[in-house]
């Protein structure tokens, strides 16, 4: 980097760092090397900041934080942390919603499986059709 680069990417800085051109050579090379471990960390702060909003929000209405993220997969749910952490602290009714729909559809799974279960051990299903099937019976 040339002289007048380095002694303008050096304005602002405290004693000889600012004018002399050895200095401010350090000086710059390790400003700029911080800038760049900033804006990865800028990153995974933001990240643990929007996990952080969305397990807050999400324990309010008995979900830990991966179970309602697994849930979103099944529900295909296609937003991202970022879009839920704002929708948690600016639209708590909205992600009230979206909570109730991913808990019925980790529900569902877990039902689904449990009469998967039930079935392949022997015992009678128990389940929408099942329940149908037996108040049909029993009007007759």
């Amino acid at each position: 980097m040339n002289v007048d680069k380095v002694l303008k990417l050096a304005k602002g800085f405290r004693g000889r760092a600012k004018n002399c051109k050895s200095i401010a050579r350090e000086r710059v090379d390790k400003a700029l090397q911080y800038a760049y471990i900033s804006r990865k960390l800028k990153k995974r702060q933001f990240r643990s900041l929007w996990i952080q909003r969305i397990n807050a929000s999400s324990s309010q209405y008995d979900m830990k934080y991966s179970e309602f993220m697994h849930g979103c997969q099944l529900a295909n749910v296609r937003l991202d942390r970022k879009v839920l952490s704002e929708l948690a602290v600016n639209e708590p009714y909205s992600f009230r919603a979206l909570t109730y729909h991913v808990q019925q559809v980790v529900d569902s799974v877990r039902g689904g499986v449990a009469q998967t279960i039930k079935v392949l051990s022997g015992s009678p299903p128990v389940g929408a059709g099942a329940v149908a099937a037996q108040m049909a019976r029993a009007k007759q």
